[in-house]
């Protein structure tokens, strides 16, 4: 599962809209639209993805399958 796919799947599991997450994690709509149709987030948005959707920056970007890895 790639990045856009797992931010989809976390934004459907709270009963979001595009639009909701990205006003609840602080970016433009269309800076959450175009992740979820493949883009990439700059450092800043990444983090505050993971911080919303409780899971760590390696999960999101597929560096391990444990979503809780490197978090504090």
């Amino acid at each position: 599962m790639d990045f856009a796919e797992k931010i989809r799947r976390l934004r459907r599991a709270r009963h979001l809209t595009q639009a909701q997450a990205a006003t609840e994690i602080g970016i433009s709509f269309r800076g959450y639209q175009d992740m979820e149709l493949g883009g990439y987030p700059r450092y800043e948005k990444l983090l505050r993805i993971a911080d919303y959707y409780d899971v760590s920056v390696d999960w999101l970007m597929g560096r391990t399958e444990n979503r809780s890895a490197h978090r504090s």
